[in-house]
């Protein structure tokens, strides 16, 4: 598997200004990389906007070869479905009645969520639009992932992980050398350096 092959998209409800008001945030993942490569926040839910989501996103990262769903009503739509059949997309969905119907969607919901900066509420549907686009940046850029060994999803996503992986090596390699000439003799150096 590879970048662009397959992505998951979801919905999940964002708290509006008042107790009862809701935004709705469109996310689509690619779940090689993790990374987030569309996402969106809208006054409700509507297969119509899901639609211009993945259009765009497919525009800018390419047409992916699946993209998985759970069963929400934007997710089945024939909106939703015309688009990926024109573009000769397999569009699974998950099985009715599964507690973790879309793992990898749920658990960045999670993320974004539990992370500090998530307010109670969203005094305005563009202060929540603001904050999905400085977290995607971050999580995307800055967040080691545990999942893809401890890369940023862009890493991954743009292929730079391996050479991110060396040069991670080379300062590790640096710093033991440093340590090890600043506290250990010169013969025992040059005993682990030849064997």
């Amino acid at each position: 598997m590879a970048p662009g092959q397959v992505y998951t998209w979801d919905i999940t409800k964002l708290p509006g200004p008042i107790k009862g008001k809701y935004f709705d945030c469109y996310v689509m993942i690619d779940i090689y990389s993790r990374c987030i490569v569309g996402v969106k926040a809208h006054p409700a839910e509507s297969a119509v906007l899901a639609a211009e989501m993945m259009t765009e996103t497919f525009g800018i990262h390419g047409t992916p070869q699946v993209v998985h769903a759970d069963r929400g009503t934007s997710m089945t739509s024939k909106t939703v479905a015309a688009l990926l059949s024109d573009l000769e997309v397999t569009k699974p969905h998950s099985q009715p009645r599964v507690s973790n119907d879309n793992p990898y969607s749920e658990a960045w919901f999670k993320t974004l969520k539990f992370a500090p900066v998530f307010p109670e509420r969203f005094g305005s549907l563009g202060d929540a639009r603001r904050l999905m686009n400085t977290f995607v940046e971050g999580y995307n850029h800055t967040h080691r992932h545990t999942g893809i060994g401890l890369n940023t999803p862009a890493d991954v996503h743009y292929g730079l992980a391996a050479g991110k992986a060396a040069e991670r090596a080379a300062t590790l390699a640096t710093a033991r050398a440093r340590t090890r000439s600043a506290s250990a003799p010169a013969a025992i150096i040059q005993a682990e350096l030849a064997a």
